[in-house]
C-alpha cells in the first residue's frame, strides 16, 4: 500500500497541498456532491408531483353577505348522474373532498388542494390524470345560540329531511367535463341554487299537523317545529263518541304518510328497473299495489279503526331525532310525547291515554320504538321494534365500545384486522367502518355530516367544550374514548338501562316489548338483539312476557313476517301487528273504551 500513499502525496504536492489539507478537500467535495444529489431528487419530485388544485367561487347574484358552511368537491369518472348523487358507501362511489368555510364572499376563491380531506381516496394528489366530471357544492350552515350557552353552526333543514345534496338554498355548480393533469388549476363557479320544496297537501285521509314546539324552540334558540303526518280513520267524525288508538310509526323523515294510495297502481307490473337491494324488477308496481291494498282494508266495514302517524322530527344533525332527549339534539323525547302526541289525539279523537298508544318501526324506527317505550314506560302500551339500531352497545354493530380499544381494527400484537361495516345476505363484506366514517368526515367536520354514525354520536354523546358532540372515537385512528362510552352506557344503552332499572320499570314494561331481527342483518344488528334477549329471558318479578324473534338468514330489515320476503313485509307495518295490538287492548282497555271494530 506504500506505493498508493506515495502516489497520493505526490499528487497533493503538485497542487501545493499536504495530506491533512487533502483530507478536508475530499470531505468538502463529498458534502457538495451529496447536496447536489438531494437538490436533484427534490427537483424531480416537484416536477413529477401532483400540484392539482381547484379554485371555487359563487355567483354574486345569490348573496352579498358571506356564507358559513361546508364546501364539497365531487369528481366522477362517469356522467350517469350528477357527481353529488354518486357519493355512497359502495365500491362504485365516486370521489368527494371537503373543507369548512366561514363568511365566504362571492369574490373570494376557496382553494381545494392536496390538504383537503377526501373519500374514498385521501387527497386529490392521488387522482390519476385523465378525463372526469366535476361539480362543486356549498352546504350552508346557520348559527344556533343554544340554551346551554354554546353557539354552534349547523345546517337548518329546509323541508327535505337533512339531505345535503337536495337541501333547498344550497348552491351547486353545473357539472362539467374536465381534463385533469398533475399541475392543473381548475376554476369552478357555483351557479345554481336548489329551489324550495312544496309541502305535501292534505287529502281526505291524510292530514299534516305542524306545531311549534316550545321545548325545542327554547333549546335551539329559534323557532323549531314538529309535524305529524296523520292517516285518519275511515268515517272519522269529530262529533262522534268513537275514540281511536294511536299507532306511532317511527322511522326516517317522511314527507307525507307513506304507503297509502286511493287509486289503483299505474306502474307496469313488469319493468326493467332492477332493485339491487332486493334483487328484483317491477318493485314500483309492488309498492303501489301494497299502498292501494292498505286503502281497501282501511275503508272496509270490519277493519279496526285507529289513527296512524309518521313524525317529522328532522333537526340540524339528521333526518330524525331518535325520539329521545339529548344534550346535543334537545328534548325531542319530551316534545314528541308531551306536546305533539296529545295535540294529535285531541284533534282526531284519539284515546288520549297510555293504554291507547302503540309504537312500531324498523331500523332507526325500531330503535326509536323501543327507546320511547323504555324511556317513557308508563306513556305507551307496547312497542314492535324491527331490526333496531344497536340496542346493546356491547355490540354496537361490530364494536364493543366498553371493551374494545379501537373501533376500526381488531388489534393483536402483530396484526390489525379491519372491522366490517356492512355485509350482504351471504356474509360477504361490502365495506368497512373506517371507510364509512371517512366519508362522513368529508361531508362534515364536528359531527355535521347529517349521516348515520354522526347522528348516533350527536344523540348519545355529551357536548364538548365547543358545543358540538364529543366523539365516541377518534375519526382518524378509531381509538375509543372510554369516558364518552360510559356516558353512552348510562343514558342510551337500552339493554343496560333495562338491566339497571328493571326493579323500577319492569312492571310498566311487562307484555309491551316485541323485538324482531334477521339473523343475517346487513349491519350486524342481530348481535345486540341476542344480548338483549338474554337479559329479557332472565327477568323475574316480573318476567318481561314479550317476544323476541329472528328471521332465518333474513337480511335488514326483517320485521317478524315468516311468510313473506322483506320487500313485501316492509310495506305492511301498518297492518301486520294489529292481531298483537288487539290482544294487548283486550287485556288493558277499560270497559267503556268507545273503540270501533276491535272486537273487544
Amino acid at each position: 500500500m506504500n506505493w498508493h500513499r506515495n502516489l497520493v502525496e505526490k499528487k497533493l504536492k503538485s497542487f501545493g497541498l499536504n495530506s491533512y489539507q487533502g483530507m478536508w478537500l475530499a470531505f468538502i467535495k463529498g458534502i457538495v456532491v451529496t447536496c447536489l444529489l438531494f437538490l436533484s431528487i427534490d427537483y424531480l419530485r416537484k416536477n413529477n408531483s401532483n400540484n392539482l388544485r381547484f379554485e371555487i367561487d359563487y355567483s354574486n347574484e345569490f348573496q352579498d353577505n358571506g356564507y358559513d358552511g361546508r364546501v364539497l368537491l365531487m369528481i366522477s369518472d362517469n356522467n350517469k348522474a350528477e357527481p353529488r348523487f354518486q357519493i355512497n358507501d359502495s365500491h362504485n362511489t365516486q370521489m368527494i373532498f371537503g373543507i369548512d368555510v366561514e363568511s365566504w364572499n362571492a369574490n373570494e376563491k376557496i382553494i381545494i388542494d392536496a390538504e383537503a380531506i377526501g373519500y374514498p381516496i385521501q387527497s386529490i394528489s392521488e387522482i390519476e390524470e385523465g378525463e372526469y366530471y366535476v361539480q362543486a357544492f356549498l352546504h350552508k350552515y346557520k348559527t344556533f345560540n343554544l340554551s346551554t350557552g354554546h353557539s354552534v353552526k349547523l345546517p337548518m333543514d329546509q323541508g327535505e329531511g337533512q339531505k345535503w345534496n337536495i337541501s333547498p338554498k344550497n348552491l351547486f355548480s353545473t357539472p362539467k367535463k374536465i381534463t385533469i393533469k398533475k399541475s392543473s388549476n381548475i376554476n369552478i363557479t357555483l351557479d345554481n341554487e336548489i329551489p324550495p320544496i312544496e309541502p305535501a297537501k292534505d287529502s281526505e285521509f291524510i292530514k299534516h299537523v305542524r306545531i311549534k314546539s316550545d321545548m325545542l324552540s327554547k333549546f335551539w334558540g329559534r323557532d323549531m317545529y314538529l309535524q305529524a303526518n296523520v292517516l285518519v280513520p275511515h268515517g272519522f267524525d269529530k262529533g262522534s263518541r268513537t275514540r281511536y288508538p294511536l299507532m306511532i310509526f317511527h322511522g326516517h323523515f317522511p314527507n307525507t304518510f307513506r304507503g297509502f294510495r286511493t287509486t289503483t297502481p299505474t306502474a307496469p307490473k313488469e319493468d326493467t328497473i332492477y332493485n339491487s337491494r332486493f334483487g328484483i324488477t317491477g318493485y314500483k308496481y309492488i309498492q303501489e299495489k301494497e299502498a292501494y291494498d292498505l286503502y281497501k282494508k282501511w275503508i272496509s266495514n270490519d277493519f279496526p279503526r285507529f289513527l296512524a302517524i309518521e313524525i317529522q322530527h328532522q333537526n340540524p344533525y339528521y333526518d330524525d331525532s331518535y325520539a329521545v332527549n339529548s344534550e346535543n339534539i334537545g328534548p325531542y323525547g319530551d316534545a314528541i310525547t308531551y306536546e305533539l302526541i296529545p295535540h294529535v289525539e285531541k284533534l282526531f279523537n284519539g284515546v288520549g291515554k297510555p293504554w291507547g298508544r302503540f309504537l312500531y318501526g324498523g331500523s332507526t324506527g325500531g330503535w326509536e320504538s323501543l327507546a320511547a317505550q323504555v324511556m317513557y314506560p308508563k306513556e305507551y302500551n307496547g312497542c314492535f321494534a324491527a331490526c333496531p339500531d344497536p340496542i346493546d352497545f356491547r355490540a354496537f354493530t361490530v364494536v364493543n365500545i366498553y371493551e374494545d380499544d379501537n373501533a376500526y381494527y381488531h388489534e393483536g400484537s402483530y396484526r390489525k384486522t379491519l372491522r366490517a361495516g356492512m355485509r350482504d345476505g351471504k356474509g360477504i363484506i361490502k365495506n368497512h367502518l373506517i371507510q364509512i366514517n371517512q366519508r362522513e368526515s368529508v361531508l362534515g367536520s364536528k359531527g355535521r355530516s347529517g349521516d348515520q354514525w354522526d347522528i348516533w354520536q350527536a344523540v348519545y354523546s355529551p357536548s364538548g367544550e365547543d358545543g358540538y358532540p364529543k366523539p365516541i372515537w377518534d375519526r382518524k385512528s378509531g381509538k375509543i374514548d372510554k369516558e364518552v362510552a360510559q356516558y353512552w352506557k348510562e343514558n342510551y344503552d337500552l339493554s343496560y338501562i333495562m338491566r339497571r332499572d328493571w326493579n323500577k320499570i319492569g312492571k310498566d314494561l311487562e307484555g309491551k316489548i316485541h323485538i324482531y331481527c334477521g339473523d343475517m342483518d346487513n349491519y350486524y344488528l342481530n348481535n345486540a338483539v341476542v344480548l338483549t334477549e338474554e337479559f329479557l329471558e332472565s327477568t323475574t318479578k316480573p318476567y318481561y312476557n314479550g317476544e323476541v324473534d329472528y328471521g332465518d338468514m333474513a337480511e335488514h330489515c326483517w320485521n317478524g313476517d315468516h311468510e313473506n320476503p322483506n320487500h313485501i313485509s316492509r310495506l305492511r307495518y301498518n297492518t301486520m301487528y294489529i292481531p298483537k295490538i288487539r290482544d294487548r287492548l283486550k287485556k288493558t282497555a277499560p270497559k267503556n273504551h268507545n273503540l270501533k271494530n276491535w272486537g273487544i
